[in-house]
Order: structure tokens, then C-alpha cells, then sequence
């Protein structure tokens, strides 16, 4: 989403043959790569503990409101979500949204990724810092992506440098959103796996395969930082290789 129109660049290079070549284009086939392989995993993963059952029997939905009760928080409403691995917690309305494959699910896999986004409501009672940096650089992050590309791109047609350097400061800002994401991401991920152990949740060797379904999760919003990077590279090698013709 927030590299939308990175992906319908197809380069600026330097002619062979007739044929236009891009070098920088290798960067941005990197950060498919990454992401692609992240994707693959955290899917591999999910759908490995999503067949196994949970000792305890719980639904992800009753073990988010477990979690929940724990840290004392009883004003946030669990609900259910169309679609696959799309859980997430709107710190608006005070939601929790659990997808179909969590929400009824009684699988090692379903209870940790409730418990993870049960996280972030923890986040949102407690302020954590990270996670109001975030929130406060939604607006930015969206604005930054959507008119990077267009900008930068017209920049690059018109020989206009102060428009290249405008869209590499706009994709900074999503840039920035990403890594400002991962604290929050992990600091979720590590106060599910502590509520889950210290409760009972999960048993001792279930617990393993709950900190194969975060860190797999995790790691994609690594890739997606490193892709983000990668393209903010590629940005500034386009607009210095323009500057020299």
C-alpha cells in the first residue's frame, strides 16, 4: 500500500541497444524478493499452528479477552473480521478485530495472534511512545506515498530537481512510518508471549510454536522496512544519475 506507485515505475536507465536498461531496477527487485519470501514464510508458518490445537481449548476470541481482563482493560470490543491474517486493533474505536481464521479458532496459531494485537490495545492503554509516534504519522505516511511517485516522476520528465528532491522527502515519510512500525510490532509480539506464558495459555512446548508464528510475522515487517529502503535508495541514485546527463 504505501509503495503502490513505486510499483508502476518501470526505471529511468541508460540506453543499450535500443533498449532501455535500468541498473536501479535490480533495487527494487530486491525488495520484492524480500517481501515476497517474508509473505511466504509468516503464511507457511500460520498455516502450520493453525492445525494444531491449543491444550487449553480456547478460541482466539476467548483468549483475547483473557489477555484483555489481565491488563485490566474491559472497554475494547472483540469482533469479527472477514478474510485471512487480517487481525488488527483500531485504537478509534476501541476494536479489536479478529479474522475468520482467528476468531473461532481454537489453534496455537490463532491464540498468539490474538494475544499480539491484544498487544497493541495494551500499547494504546498505556501510551506507549512508539505507538503514538505511529498514529501521529498516519496522515503523513499516507500523504508521503501517494504523491512521492507522481512527483518524483515529474521531476524526472521535466528536469526539475527541486521535484526529485520533494518526492525522496514525501517517500522518506513513509519510510520513516515503517521503521517507526517495528518497536511496535515486537513490543506486541513480546507482551503476547509473556501474558501467554505467565497464564497458562499455552503449555511449554506450544509456546515454541507461537514464537515461530510472531517471529515470522515479525520478519515481514522487516522486509517491508528493507524494501522501503531500498526504494528510497533507488530515488536518490535516479535523481543524482539524472543531475549528471
Amino acid at each position: 500500500m504505501l509503495l503502490s506507485y513505486a510499483n508502476n515505475f518501470y526505471g529511468y536507465g541508460r540506453g543499450y541497444g535500443g533498449l532501455y536498461f535500468d541498473p536501479t531496477m535490480l533495487l527494487a527487485l530486491a525488495g520484492l524478493v524480500l517481501t515476497l519470501l517474508a509473505s511466504a514464510n509468516v503464511k507457511s508458518t500460520f498455516a502450520k499452528y493453525h492445525r494444531v490445537r491449543c491444550m487449553s481449548g480456547l478460541t482466539g476470541a476467548q483468549a483475547a479477552e483473557r489477555v484483555l481482563h489481565m491488563a485490566g482493560i474491559y472497554d475494547v470490543t472483540i469482533a469479527r473480521v472477514s478474510g485471512n491474517l487480517t487481525d488488527h486493533y483500531d485504537p478509534r474505536g476501541k476494536v479489536l478485530r479478529l479474522s475468520d481464521s482467528t476468531y473461532a479458532s481454537n489453534s496455537i496459531a490463532a491464540v498468539c495472534v490474538a494475544a499480539h494485537e491484544c498487544g497493541h490495545a495494551i500499547q494504546h492503554q498505556k501510551n506507549y511512545a512508539p505507538l503514538v509516534l505511529r498514529s501521529s504519522l498516519v496522515p503523513a505516511a499516507n500523504f508521503g506515498s501517494q504523491l512521492s511517485w507522481p512527483i518524483f516522476l515529474a521531476g524526472i520528465f521535466f528536469s526539475i530537481q527541486p521535484l526529485m528532491t520533494a518526492g525522496i522527502l514525501l517517500f522518506s515519510l513513509a519510510v520513516l512510518f515503517q521503521f517507526v512500525t517495528l518497536p511496535v510490532e515486537f513490543n506486541a509480539s513480546s507482551r503476547a508471549l509473556k501474558v501467554l506464558e505467565s497464564s497458562g495459555m499455552l503449555g511449554e512446548q506450544e509456546m515454541k510454536g507461537a514464537r515461530s508464528v510472531l517471529s515470522a510475522a515479525a520478519l515481514t515487517y522487516v522486509a517491508a522496512l528493507a524494501s522501503s529502503m531500498l526504494q528510497l535508495l533507488r530515488l536518490i541514485l535516479l535523481s543524482r544519475s539524472r543531475n549528471r546527463d
